[in-house]
């Protein structure tokens, strides 16, 4: 029955994925990409990883794409962008997707032929990572939720300009 429901979440998460990059609508992609980061939290409850299952339907699904919406209401995307910026857009998106690869490979190669430290005896639960996160890394914690404040008051301050001008 497990594997049902990894085939289930497995297939909505790539065509979700697949509809997204095809659509578009950005409202449609808004909903497909809530739709794959929900299937996503599905695999990680399968992999028996809780925590990420539910920052992931949390955060991801719920938070990020909120802001997500917030952004395709305020700006007009309708627009046609000139031929120049639509060349620098390609260039942009070949070197990130180039990235990508290098590191999408770099991280096989280190599944397939083992590290030091990794895999299910290195842990990973919840008490663990609380107490990294609010001890070792408290700084950087407390700087992400700092610029997080900073966007959003910025957000609304341009939503504020437009609406009183």
């Amino acid at each position: 029955m497990v594997w049902v429901v990894f085939l289930i979440l497995s297939f909505l998460c790539i065509g979700s994925v697949a509809a997204m990059i095809f659509s578009r609508n950005q409202a449609h992609n808004a909903l497909f990409l809530v739709l794959s980061f929900s299937s996503l939290g599905g695999l990680f409850g399968l992999l028996d990883a809780p925590f990420a299952a539910a920052v992931q339907v949390l955060v991801y699904a719920g938070a990020i794409m909120v802001l997500f919406l917030f952004a395709i209401m305020m700006f007009n995307l309708r627009g046609e962008l000139p031929a120049r910026v639509k060349k620098a857009r390609l260039a942009l998106t070949v070197g990130l997707g180039t990235v990508l690869l290098a590191e999408l490979l770099l991280a096989g190669r280190k599944l397939v032929l083992g590290s030091p430290g990794a895999g299910p005896a290195a842990g990973g639960d919840t008490a663990r990572l609380g107490h990294f996160l609010f001890s070792d890394y408290l700084y950087a914690f407390e700087i992400t939720s700092l610029l997080i404040l900073a966007a959003l008051v910025g957000a609304l301050a341009l939503a504020g300009k437009r609406e009183g001008s």
